[in-house]
C-alpha cells in the first residue's frame, strides 16, 4: 500500500509539472513583456500622468561607454523601465555573436518605444539629426553671428575657418580669393553629432559645387565673367533684389554699367564695407558713401575684389548672361520694388518723388 501511495504521489507530481512550467513561463513572459514595454506606458496608464512623459528625450552616449553604463543612463533618464532587462538583451547579442556594438553620439529616444527598439537604435548608430539654415544674401559675418547665437561655436572660429581655402577638396575655387565669401551656398543643412566650422563650411561648399557650378558650366561659354566675377556680381544682385521678378533687370543694369565703364553705385557694397544695414529711417549718408574701399562701388568702377554675400541660384542664373536693357539706373521704393530709369535726370526725378512721398506719409510732429 505504501508503494502504491508513492506511485500515486509521483503520478500526481507528474501531472502537476506541466502546470508549474506553464505558470513559470507565463510569469517569465509577463516580466519580460513588462520590462520591454515602453517606459511611458506606466505613466500613460495613470490618469494623473504627465502627457509629456512620452516626448523624445535627448541622450548623449559618450565614446567608450559600456553597455551597462548606457543602460543606467537610459534608466535614470526614464527612457527604459528595467536595467535588468537591458543587461539581458545586451548579453543575448553577445551570445548570438551579433556584429557591431553600441554607437556613441546624440540620440533622441522616446519612452513610448519598446526597449528593444531603443537598443537597436543605439546599436545601429541612428543618432539624432540637427539642422542649420543659411538664408540667401547672408555674408560670412552674418553666418558667424548666427552660429554663435545658436551655441555651435564662436564667431571668430567660423570667420577664421572661412579664410582657409580647401582647394585640395574643391579645386574649382578661384585662385585670387582670400576668403570663402560668396561660395558658401545658402540652404538648410542637416548634420549628426557635433557641428564644427569645418563641417558647416564643407557642406556649404559641397552644395555650391552641386547646385551653382553646373549653372556656370552650362553658360560660361557665352558669359563675359570668370567664376569669381560671376559670384561677385551675383552677390550684389542678391543684396539689391527683393522682388524675384526684378533680378534679371537689376543684373542687366549692372552688366550695362560694367560694359560702359560706369561705377555700379550699389548701396549694399558700402554696407558691406561698413558692416551695417541701412533702413528707410536711417539711409546711408554722403560721408558713408564716400568711404574709401576697393569694395565701394560708388568710388570704384567695375566689380569689387570679391563677393559681398552668398547668392542663391536665382541671382546666379540671372547674373550669368544678363540680357540687354534700356535702363542705366534704378532706385528702391520702400515696398521692395525699384524704379528703373534710362537717364540720370529721370533717375534723380524718381529719387525725389520717392523721398517726397515718404516724407508726406510720415505723421506730422507739429502742434
Amino acid at each position: 500500500m505504501k508503494t502504491l501511495s508513492r506511485l500515486s504521489k509521483g503520478f500526481f507530481y507528474l501531472l502537476l509539472l506541466p502546470a508549474v512550467l506553464v505558470v513559470c513561463g507565463w510569469q517569465g513572459w509577463s516580466w519580460w513583456s513588462w520590462a520591454n514595454a515602453p517606459a511611458a506606458s506606466a505613466a500613460s496608464a495613470a490618469p494623473s500622468a504627465d502627457s509629456a512623459s512620452a516626448n523624445p528625450i535627448r541622450i548623449q552616449i559618450p565614446e567608450g561607454a559600456t553597455a551597462e553604463q548606457i543602460g543606467q543612463d537610459l534608466a535614470t533618464a526614464g527612457v527604459i523601465r528595467s536595467l535588468t532587462a537591458w543587461n539581458l538583451w545586451t548579453k543575448l547579442q553577445t551570445l548570438q555573436n551579433r556584429e557591431g556594438s553600441f554607437q556613441a553620439g546624440t540620440y533622441e529616444l522616446s519612452p513610448a518605444e519598446p526597449m528593444e527598439n531603443i537598443a537597436n537604435q543605439i546599436w545601429q548608430g541612428k543618432v539624432m539629426q540637427s539642422s542649420f539654415t543659411i538664408p540667401e544674401g547672408w555674408s560670412v559675418q552674418q553666418m558667424a553671428e548666427y552660429f554663435a547665437g545658436q551655441g555651435y561655436f564662436t564667431e571668430e572660429a567660423f570667420k577664421e575657418a572661412a579664410k582657409q581655402i580647401p582647394r585640395d577638396q574643391h579645386p574649382w575655387l578661384p585662385e585670387a580669393i582670400s576668403t570663402l565669401e560668396g561660395f558658401l551656398y545658402p540652404d538648410t543643412y542637416k548634420f549628426a553629432g557635433k557641428l564644427t566650422p569645418e563641417l558647416a563650411i564643407s557642406q556649404m561648399l559641397d552644395r555650391f559645387q552641386e547646385v551653382a557650378l553646373p549653372v556656370y558650366e552650362q553658360g560660361k561659354a557665352t558669359s563675359p565673367y570668370s567664376l569669381l566675377e560671376w559670384a561677385t556680381l551675383s552677390s550684389i544682385v542678391e543684396k539689391e533684389a527683393v522682388v524675384s521678378d526684378e533680378r534679371p533687370q537689376i543684373a542687366s543694369v549692372f552688366a550695362k554699367r560694367l560694359r560702359q565703364g560706369m561705377p555700379l553705385g550699389s548701396d549694399p557694397t558700402v554696407e558691406y564695407v561698413l558692416g551695417i544695414r541701412q533702413t528707410p529711417d536711417q539711409p546711408l549718408t554722403w560721408a558713408q558713401v564716400d568711404t574709401p574701399s576697393p569694395y565701394n562701388t560708388y568710388k570704384n568702377p567695375g566689380l569689387p575684389p570679391g563677393p559681398i554675400a552668398s547668392p542663391g541660384v536665382a541671382s546666379l542664373t540671372a547674373s550669368l548672361n544678363p540680357g540687354e536693357t534700356e535702363y542705366l539706373y534704378f532706385v528702391a521704393r520702400y515696398d521692395g520694388t525699384h524704379v528703373f530709369s534710362k537717364t540720370l535726370a529721370e533717375h534723380e526725378a524718381a529719387q525725389n518723388s520717392i523721398h517726397d512721398g515718404r516724407e508726406a506719409a510720415q505723421p506730422s510732429t507739429s502742434p
